[in-house]
């Protein structure tokens, strides 16, 4: 996908894999708008952290952006009730194998925000990835780690639920390009507050 051809301000929702990336799965609607609503709530009256250009908080475990590394010695404490009730349904679905996930990043996104395409830490966090979206739409980017022209867009609407495993987990980047609107089926969407809780497994050595 080459970014230059759209308009800077836009995100284009296009389709150039011949086949959806094994391990990806989608969940629409998988939090419906009064929870949407109660989860916000919960996660504004927590205190959030600045440091990075978007705003963000830690549960279970802080996570090093610096070193890219988790360690028993950022262990926050045991996720809060909003987490942990997501935490074992991903768990009794099967998503996760071995242990419920033990650690939620909350990123804030307002428009014009966005991530860099990047793959989770693989010696930090176990075999599956799984964020809620919330607030607003978007499209999220990935690409093939070891070929940049196999890409796919998915878009991720509020309440859905997105999960990463095998090849989506560990072969292909994901991120999300910092515009103010995305394209989605021919309609111009602008975004607004959006916030995504991202459940993992944290690997400790």
């Amino acid at each position: 996908m080459n970014f230059s051809l759209f308009n800077p301000t836009e995100c284009v929702l296009t389709l150039n894999s011949a086949e959806p990336i094994p391990g990806l799965q989608y969940l629409s609607d998988y939090v419906d708008s009064r929870l949407q609503a109660r989860l916000l709530t919960c996660i504004d009256e927590s205190p959030w952290q600045d440091d990075l250009k978007r705003r963000v908080q830690h549960y279970g475990y802080r996570y090093d952006y610096k070193s890219r590394r988790v360690d028993r010695s950022q262990y926050l404490g045991p996720l809060p009730s909003w987490c942990e009730y997501y935490a074992q349904q991903f768990y009794a679905a099967g998503y996760f194998t071995d242990a419920p996930p033990d650690q939620v990043i909350v990123n804030e996104y307002e428009p014009g925000q966005g991530i860099a395409p990047h793959i989770d830490c693989t010696p930090c966090f176990d075999d599956t990835v799984v964020s809620i979206s919330l607030g607003s739409a978007c499209i999220m980017n990935l690409s093939r780690a070891d070929d940049s022209t196999q890409t796919f867009d998915q878009v991720l609407m509020p309440g859905s639920t997105l999960i990463l495993q095998g090849e989506a987990r560990f072969k292909w980047r994901h991120g999300i390009r910092p515009v103010k609107a995305d394209i989605i089926k021919g309609q111009r969407v602008a975004r607004q507050r959006r916030v995504s809780l991202t459940f993992r497994k944290v690997r400790l050595t």
